[in-house]
């Protein structure tokens, strides 16, 4: 079996070449002076020659001894700076966020990224929305953020898309007499509910929004409630005690953008995007989502 130059030993060497002797050097290893002698003697054993020397009532490093200590601040130095670094890793918090649209699905495979690119770090999650997200993550609060992007150009990176559909209460009937349809959307700015308005309005169909809500479960809960429809974004099953609403005019499917901090690892963002374009890729209705990259822009919900 190859030597093995042990950490500890050469922390003793460094100590007596720094505090001038084995008694000082075990003084501030708190150690005894044998356990500092025993140290460098198992050193000596390794390289096959002395390394430290008496001188009176002294002692002096030999040449070999001197060689030796060099390499033993750099094997030290190096050993304490990869442990600090794993600590820092470690002891590492991202906070990385959603839009609320399909939170469920996008979230897994973000804390996966985040991990993936920094093992055995904490993962802190936000869900909100998307003004709210981008905002987070120009002040520095959130690490990394997949929000809804609107068309035009923007700083984040294109990670597909999602689908829009119309939903409703199971039973809801559009208003007799052909009334302006009622709409539940999130409150301005709101990309969706933009969306929603200039597709039925190009399709020449009366609407207006009937209930705002704050967050995206306040929709919900509206639509639920029978109050009226409400265009959204899913990747998957039908929200739970909605519908689908056929014959209504179809919506172009929502964008999704990455946008990281700041100063961020480029790796996470990478393998954000890398992540969550695969999942909506996957099999399944929302395979049928995705669209051609674009270059997102801000947006509201």
């Amino acid at each position: 079996m190859a030597q093995v130059l042990d950490i500890v030993a050469l922390r003793s060497l460094i100590a007596v070449a720094d505090h001038g002797g084995f008694h000082r050097a075990a003084r501030a290893l708190l150690v005894s002076q044998s356990t500092v002698s025993l140290h460098v003697r198992r050193l000596e054993k390794v390289i096959g020659r002395p390394a430290v020397e008496p001188d009176g009532r002294r002692s002096r490093f030999t040449p070999d001894g001197l060689l030796l200590l060099d390499e033993a601040r750099r094997i030290v130095g190096v050993h304490d700076s990869a442990l600090g670094r794993l600590a820092a890793e470690a002891e590492r918090v991202l906070v990385v966020g959603s839009t609320e649209h399909a939170a469920d699905r996008i979230l897994p495979v973000l804390a996966a990224a985040a991990r993936e690119v920094h093992p055995g770090c904490q993962v802190r999650f936000r869900v909100d929305r998307s003004a709210r997200l981008r905002e987070a993550v120009e002040r520095g609060a959130v690490d990394l953020a997949v929000l809804l992007a609107g068309p035009g150009r923007g700083d984040g990176r294109a990670s597909g898309s999602l689908p829009l559909r119309w939903y409703a209460a199971p039973g809801w009937q559009r208003p007799v007499g052909g009334g302006p349809l009622p709409l539940v959307a999130v409150e301005e700015p709101c990309t969706i509910r933009h969306r929603a308005l200039r597709v039925l309005a190009e399709h020449g169909i009366a609407a207006g929004v009937v209930c705002d809500a704050a967050y995206l479960a306040g929709v919900l809960d509206a639509a639920r409630a029978g109050l009226g429809l409400a265009l959204l974004a899913t990747a998957g099953a039908c929200p739970d005690g909605l519908v689908e609403v056929p014959g209504l005019p179809p919506v172009p499917a929502a964008p999704l953008a990455a946008l990281a901090g700041r100063g961020s690892d480029p790796r996470l963002a990478a393998a954000a995007v890398r992540a969550v374009r695969q999942l909506l890729a996957g099999p399944g209705p929302v395979r049928a989502g995705l669209a051609p990259a674009r270059e997102p822009s801000r947006s509201g919900s």
